[in-house]
């Protein structure tokens, strides 16, 4: 199965990570995009390493990450700078998504 996660805030990165992670112990692909504030998350080591998990796919909105001061600098190269685009090809390629 392939599990979407759109995270559009930066208040659940629990939830995310642990999402993450069971989906990929039970051999699900992820894809997460990031937008909005969510963005934010970038900054956050404990977010981007999940890139590396794997099975996990990410990206961002890089217009959103402007926008919203994100820091994309140092990220890790396996995330990519997208647009909506990517949550558009997000929402049809994966069989179940949740926003956070």
């Amino acid at each position: 199965m392939k599990f979407g996660i759109l995270v559009n805030t930066d208040r659940h990165l629990s939830e995310i990570t642990g999402l993450t992670e069971a989906a990929v112990e039970r051999g699900h692909d992820v894809f997460v995009f990031t937008m909005d504030v969510g963005t934010r998350l970038l900054r956050n080591s404990e977010y981007t390493d999940l890139c590396r998990l794997r099975g996990v796919k990410m990206s961002y909105c890089d217009h959103n990450a402007k926008m919203f001061g994100a820091v994309t600098e140092g990220i890790p190269e396996a995330i990519s700078r997208g647009s909506q685009y990517d949550n558009a090809m997000m929402h049809h390629e994966c069989d179940r998504v949740i926003v956070l």
